[in-house]
């Protein structure tokens, strides 16, 4: 009820926030002043803008970020992101590896995500590894779906593992391996 009342004051809530935030503090004005450094704080965890490689970009080679990147123009090249948006101009000829894609576009080769999404305007020639999967009516989509628990750091390691598996116990798993085989042959040709 104190801290109510407090709030909705606000011309006593800078001294009177400041004395009893700064108790074990001893109040002076660093204090104070680092409070409001906690509360920038929390504005960083805001991210930056995504980057966005505009209609009129042609970009030959890969690209690799920590953020976002949205993509209006063509890419042939491999792309690494944390959110990768594909816009419906845009056109990727690569494997595209994000934690989150949506797909507006066209892509063609790999995608690999946490959370993957095609939208209604989507074209996808390739196929897609993923953890979740959203594809709406109306999307195109040319390839084979496979689901991983981590699709982003198995890139090698999934089809090794799988063929150790097939190698080491053919007759216990007599029925993912011929699937592991299978897919295989169909990327080959």
């Amino acid at each position: 009820m104190f801290s109510k009342s407090k709030i909705n004051d606000p011309a006593p809530k800078a001294d009177d926030a400041a004395k009893p935030a700064s108790t074990d503090r001893s109040g002076d004005s660093a204090h104070s002043g680092s409070t409001g450094s906690e509360f920038k704080a929390s504005a960083p965890k805001a991210k930056p803008p995504a980057s966005v490689l505009s209609s009129d970009l042609h970009v030959t080679g890969n690209l690799k970020t920590t953020g976002d990147i949205q993509v209006e123009g063509t890419v042939e090249g491999d792309i690494r992101a944390h959110l990768l948006t594909v816009g419906e101009g845009a056109t990727i000829k690569g494997e595209v590896i994000a934690d989150d894609v949506v797909v507006n576009g066209r892509i063609v080769g790999r995608v690999r995500g946490l959370k993957v999404r095609l939208t209604s305007t989507a074209r996808v020639e390739g196929d897609i590894i993923h953890k979740t999967i959203a594809i709406e009516s109306g999307a195109h989509f040319e390839g084979s779906v496979q689901r991983q628990d981590d699709p982003l750091n198995s890139k090698g390691a999934a089809q090794k593992a799988a063929a150790a598996t097939q190698q080491q116990a053919p007759a216990a798993s007599g029925s993912s391996a011929s699937a592991s085989q299978a897919a295989p042959a169909k990327s080959g040709s």
